[in-house]
């Protein structure tokens, strides 16, 4: 029997490997050829040698990227501080275990290394696996949860409601992300009217906390959006290492906007969740929540529509098979007795409109008379003339009492001026008496003040006169106390000149 080869074993340029098969010759190379190996076999040969070498071994690491499949197998990969290995835990196993693997998590685990061939990837296939302490990341993570919680961070209390129609939405997320096109994608299908702001951020890295802290505090100062979102895809514990930070947690806490965390997948949990006033599962839930009110009332509407149009095409059917139903003269009949009627109530409507016009036009008219009347009553140019004949009828009356003052302050200055003159001195001269002074001006009222030869200045009514004293005779003593007053002088004898 011709033996065969395998066409890895032939060369590019042997000469002789046509006539192998019709001859059924083997043909010894004359030198040393080289192995093509297909990529199947290499991938297959190098999983044999390192499932004998690595059969059975030990491996510490971390847990990071814990990613359960609906199979109910469990991928995920164990790393240290300088490399990382993929880990595959099929069903069987998986069940065995007696704790429930988490990123962070610390393990002990034991299988054996291989390779997946469809990948060309290392992998090692667990058996068991046992806890070693939670990680670093994960540790950090229940510590700053448990200090947040203790000073309440995390209590209903602190939680604010969420608005039903909000206007705008801020988003923090990453601008290049499928996030935010899941996001305005369900946002633009339930609810076209919501403005949505996007602060564009790093979600990942050393720089994101800082980050997101201010463009949190920015949608706070600028009033422009009613509540925001605050979104990632899912990723690994380090990979979610921003929202776990505490400046994202306290910036959280200080927002006076109601907050929604919408970071990862259903399964992963961060403190920006518990800090949150809202948890959202994913970022197409959170989308879904913030127009929840705004979507029931469009379904509601919508309903309320096709219920509306189902009932008028029942209500229109119906007719239209009474109408088939009565002969056509009937029809005719009835159409006509109900045009017919509708036209007595057309007339009867149109007399009760016009009716109500009317009175309405009257009232209107009466309305606007008493308005006219009104304004004719405020009219500035009434009131003015009102004030006129008011002042014109004031100025009479002040003059006439002050008419009645001048006659009656008249009358009582003339009584007092002839009551004055009746006293003054001078009216008793009118009488024939004379004042007598002397020559030093005092007036002279008794005979002791003056002697013979003394010049006297003698005053009557109409002028005064100068005389020199000859002799002086005394009065005889009165008898009466009660008799009229002599005359203050006495007659004098001499010789007398005018002045």
């Amino acid at each position: 029997m011709p033996q065969q080869l395998h066409s890895s074993q032939v060369t590019a340029h042997d000469p002789f490997a046509p006539f192998e098969d019709q001859l059924g010759l083997r043909f010894d190379e004359p030198h040393a050829t080289r192995r093509i190996w297909p990529v199947r076999e290499l991938v297959a040969q190098v999983r044999e040698r390192v499932e004998q070498e690595y059969g059975d071994i030990w491996v510490e690491g971390e847990i990071s990227n814990f990613r359960p499949a609906p199979s109910g197998h469990v991928y995920f990969t164990l790393k240290d501080a300088d490399a990382q290995l993929p880990i595959v835990l099929f069903r069987r196993q998986a069940m065995l275990l007696r704790f429930r693997p988490e990123d962070g998590l610390h393990v002990l685990v034991r299988g054996r290394v291989s390779v997946y061939e469809q990948r060309g990837q290392l992998q090692l296939v667990a058996e068991t696996m046992e806890p070693m302490g939670a990680g670093s990341l994960q540790l950090a993570f229940e510590q700053l949860k448990q200090r947040l919680k203790a000073e309440g961070l995390f209590d209903a209390e602190c939680k604010k409601p969420l608005p039903l129609f909000p206007h705008t939405v801020g988003i923090v997320t990453s601008p290049t992300g499928a996030v935010i096109r899941d996001f305005l994608n369900i946002v633009g299908r339930r609810h076209s009217g919501l403005n949505i702001l996007v602060c564009p951020v790093s979600v990942q890295g050393d720089s994101a906390p800082a980050e997101i802290e201010a463009a949190l505090a920015e949608l706070n100062a600028g009033g422009l959006v009613d509540l925001i979102v605050l979104a990632r895809g899912g990723g690994s514990l380090e990979d979610l290492a921003a929202f776990n930070s505490e400046r994202v947690a306290r910036a959280i806490a200080s927002s006076s906007l109601p907050v929604v965390s919408a970071v990862g997948h259903e399964t992963d949990f961060t403190i920006a969740d518990f800090v949150a006033d809202l948890r959202a599962p994913t970022p197409s839930a959170a989308a879904e929540l913030i127009t929840e009110a705004q979507h029931k009332i469009a379904e509601h509407l919508a309903t309320q529509s096709h219920r509306l149009e189902r009932a008028a095409r029942f209500q229109l059917l119906q007719a239209r098979q009474r109408l088939t139903r009565l002969p056509i003269s009937r029809a005719e009949s009835r159409v006509t007795t109900l045009l017919h009627r509708l036209g007595q109530r057309l007339d009867d409507a149109t007399q009760r409109l016009d009716t109500a016009l009317t009175a309405q036009l009257r009232l209107r008219q009466n309305r606007i008379a008493e308005l006219a009347a009104a304004v004719l009553r405020h009219d500035p140019r009434q009131n003015l003339a009102h004030a006129r004949e008011h002042l014109a009828d004031m100025r009479a009356r002040l003059d006439r009492c002050l008419e009645r003052l001048m006659q009656s302050s008249a009358a009582s200055w003339n009584a007092l001026d002839a009551r004055l003159h009746s006293l003054s001195p001078l009216a008793v001269l009118d009488r024939g008496y004379a004042l007598v002074l002397s020559a030093e001006g005092a007036l002279v009222r008794s005979t002791a003040q003056i002697a013979a030869g003394d010049l006297v200045t003698t005053r009557l009514a109409d002028g005064s006169f100068l005389s020199r004293v000859e002799s002086t005779v005394a009065a005889a003593p009165r008898t009466a106390p009660n008799s009229a007053n002599p005359a203050p002088t006495s007659s004098k004898r001499g010789r007398k000149s005018t002045s």
